[in-house]
């Protein structure tokens, strides 16, 4: 019986896989997870997708439980400011595109919206989120039911069975570090064995299949299955098992970070549930409130920016506050290992890939992985299908969101400086170039975007071209035989709807400060 996993190094993807097997397995399954007291964890990967709620309902964690102890807010979209134009903004939220008369309302807006913002004509969210609402009411009713922790409502399916059947109106940001050790907690209190040492050495049998790992100071450990959870390192799947990486960084040339963690009176300042992500001269600044802090850094292309000027820049932007923070550089491998499972290892994490950290994917992506780790878990015969579906599963996740972020650069109007003018003209993956060409004559939809699950819906790539503005699209002409009607009481319901939210909704703050 496979029955003993090793999971090779801990922050959020080891203590998330840990525990997420260990709430799949129980006892069945015998976990040790090894970590170096050595290494600190990246961690900037601070914000999520909406599906992460997921996650925590499989652990049996309710917001209460882990949110006070992460830190942690609501993120009910990404803000993109600047990408089109100096002071410009736009949403991407967590809300079910409407549709009308079998056309989706961002369809409608483009013939006869009421105002120049998509975002606040067509959701309610861009409003909720401009007022620094809650998404929930103080007494912890959802704005949008039947959602609920605990509830009926498609319990047990996995984040690609859910999609577009349900949207859920929020996602989270929380200190990733916090999160690591709240999960090291849970882990270990479940039975997870957690070891601190510093692998030196691993052992390949005859097959070239891990055999064992030498650690500094408890010697061999031995186990069926290993997860690869070291980071860019890929310390198991990369260098030991010598598995190719396949880098995106001909279409995506954003290599490098620095990050700043700013403590700030968040009751003064109050707190805005988005992820926002404004455009620089050679990148862009992310800024995710927590409480008691913001999360704030600078992704750039190196070969346009030095990290000494894109600290200043960054520490610039933040102003004061920033005085005293020490700020962390980070290189940052863009792309995915050609496959995540090799022989009886699995990476997990940034040793299977990354892609910038522009749509808050790093968290998703340990995720999906765990999830389809779980759904295609090996048996003691490791027949290879399972492995090849699982490798197909995680190629397929991350080409596709390379593609959605490719499209951010293409699709924004900014021409400013030489990085963004060279967005326009660096080479695109072919199939999305072909996606682009339908797009400008029809809006994507399921038919239309990347065709295999990578967590992004239709209406995302509809948001980012209607909001960056650089292509140009156009309603469809049915449109114009059609009665409008329907749709100006659409539009008008969300004005309705929206009003009434803003006026009744409390301040994100002050549900946090009331949760605690």
């Amino acid at each position: 019986m496979l029955d003993r996993v090793v999971i090779v190094g801990g922050g959020t993807a080891g203590w998330m896989t840990a525990s997420y097997l260990k709430a799949a397995f129980e006892d069945r399954v015998d976990i040790t997870l090894v970590e170096s007291g050595n290494i600190s964890t990246v961690g900037v990967g601070e914000a999520t997708f909406s599906d992460i709620r997921h996650f925590f309902e499989f652990l049996g964690l309710k917001e209460k439980d882990w949110m006070p102890a992460c830190n942690a807010t609501y993120k009910l979209a990404v803000r993109f400011e600047d990408w089109r134009e100096p002071g410009h903004y736009f949403y991407h939220p967590f809300e079910q595109m409407r549709s009308v008369n079998g056309f989706p309302l961002t369809d409608w807006w483009l013939k006869q919206g009421p105002t120049s913002r998509f975002d606040k004509d067509c959701f309610v969210m861009a409003s909720v989120i401009d007022a620094g609402l809650s998404p929930r009411h103080l007494d912890g009713a959802l704005i949008d039911q039947p959602f609920d922790e605990g509830a009926d409502e498609m319990q047990g399916l996995t984040m690609s069975e859910h999609q577009g059947k349900t949207q859920f109106p929020y996602a989270y940001q929380f200190e990733a570090a916090l999160l690591a050790k709240y999960l090291t907690q849970y882990a270990t209190d479940r039975g997870v064995k957690r070891i601190v040492d510093d692998v030196q050495d691993v052992r390949l049998d005859d097959r070239g299949w891990i055999s064992g790992l030498r650690t500094a100071e408890h010697g061999e450990l031995t186990g069926d299955l290993f997860i690869d959870c070291t980071g860019f390192r890929g310390l198991l799947l990369n260098k030991a098992l010598e598995e190719p990486f396949i880098s995106y960084q001909d279409t995506l040339p954003n290599d490098s970070a620095v990050a700043l963690q700013v403590p700030m009176d968040m009751a003064k300042r109050g707190v805005l549930p988005c992820t926002t992500a404004t455009a620089q001269d050679a990148g862009w600044i992310w800024t995710i409130p927590l409480m008691g802090r913001v999360g704030t850094g600078y992704v750039y292309a190196k070969d346009y920016l030095s990290p000494e000027e894109a600290e200043r820049t960054l520490r610039a932007f933040v102003g004061p506050a920033a005085d005293d923070v020490e700020a962390n550089h980070i290189r940052m491998r863009i792309g995915r290992s050609r496959n995540s499972w090799s022989r009886n290892c699995v990476a997990v994490g940034l040793s299977s890939g990354f892609v910038e950290p522009l749509e808050s994917t790093g968290i998703f992506f340990i995720h999906h992985a765990i999830e389809q780790l779980v759904k295609y878990f090996p048996a003691q015969d490791w027949n290879p299908v399972r492995r090849d579906l699982y490798n197909r599963a995680i190629a397929h996740v991350m080409d596709g969101v390379r593609e959605f972020l490719v499209l951010h650069y293409v699709a924004a109007k900014r021409t400013d400086t030489q990085y963004w003018r060279d967005t326009k003209t660096r080479k695109i993956p072919d199939a999305l170039a072909e996606r682009l060409e339908l797009w400008k004559a029809q809006l994507p939809d399921s038919e239309t975007v990347f065709p295999y699950y990578h967590g992004l819906p239709p209406y995302s790539y509809m948001c980012i071209l209607l909001g960056m503005g650089g292509i140009e699209v156009a309603h469809s002409p049915a449109l114009n035989l059609s009665d409008g009607a329907a749709a100006e009481r659409e539009f008008a319901q969300i004005r309705e709807k929206t009003e009434r939210l803003v006026a009744t909704l409390p301040k994100a703050y002050d549900y946090f400060a009331r949760m605690r």
